[in-house]
């Protein structure tokens, strides 16, 4: 049935799926499943080159059975903040996480990530972190080391000399024009091939044409992040029309 767990033979052929480079899509199709149930299964069980139907087997069994041995330990947990479905939460949380390993984020960064975003404070410590994802402080240690490369967290201190991992609102208008400075320098190097290979060459014209388009998305990106800077400081309820307008402080958006 599609809502209920993956068989074993389900699982064997989203092996054989992915061995024969089928789109997740295609795999779901053919299950009779949601897209998003064959990407999470794959994703969360090393990834389409290294996905094993017997391994991921065994691993769903034990992560169902350690969930059974933790139930009992807590029969009353605290309930969820402002009156929150404590399972839509976490499914909500695992979809999040599928999402963001979808866009590159390695597994253990995006939970991480996950956990940060949807934290009403936008902040926890590393043992809070350990506590909700139940892996080791090496872990946490090693993806927050991680997202710090990529602008994504900050730490700071707090009064109890707690180390807090921080999530900033405009945590996405940075990554947003790291990326523009990414391509735009991809577009550099493109273009420096031009005069490597010889200007009147098939290879130097495709290179300056990607390095043309690689400008042009580099410098819409920055415009776009910057234009809407301010939507991520929004309060709930105002509209983006009321929020995403050029800043009248800014010499190239004035008059």
């Amino acid at each position: 049935m599609p809502g209920g767990r993956l068989t074993q033979t389900e699982r064997q052929q989203i092996a054989l799926g992915l061995a024969d480079s089928l789109a997740y899509a295609e795999i779901a199709r053919r299950l009779d499943r949601p897209t998003s149930t064959i990407t999470r299964e794959v994703m969360r069980n090393g990834g389409p080159t290294t996905y094993r139907a017997e391994i991921a087997h065994r691993a769903t069994a034990h992560r169902a059975h350690r969930r059974r041995q933790a139930a009992p330990q807590d029969p009353k947990a605290p309930p969820q903040a402002y009156g929150r479905d404590a399972e839509a939460v976490r499914r909500y949380e695992e979809t999040l996480t599928t999402v963001l390993m979808q866009s590159g984020t390695p597994q253990m960064m995006a939970r991480v990530l996950a956990c940060l975003f949807i934290s009403d404070a936008g902040s926890l410590t590393a043992s809070e972190l350990v506590q909700h994802l139940q892996v080791s402080p090496a872990s946490v240690s090693k993806a927050i080391a991680f997202l710090e490369e990529q602008n994504l967290v900050r730490r700071e201190r707090d009064e109890r000399r707690r180390e807090r991992y921080i999530i900033d609102a405009d945590v996405w208008y940075e990554s947003m024009m790291a990326s523009a400075r990414g391509t735009a320098h991809l577009a550099d190097t493109a273009r420096q091939g031009v005069g490597v290979l010889g200007s009147a060459t098939p290879a130097a014209a495709r290179l300056e044409n990607i390095a043309r388009f690689l400008d042009f998305v580099s410098e819409s990106i920055a415009r776009a992040a910057d234009q809407a800077r301010d939507v991520l400081h929004t309060k709930p309820g105002t509209t983006s029309n009321d929020t995403a307008q050029p800043r009248p402080d800014r010499p190239d958006q004035v008059g």
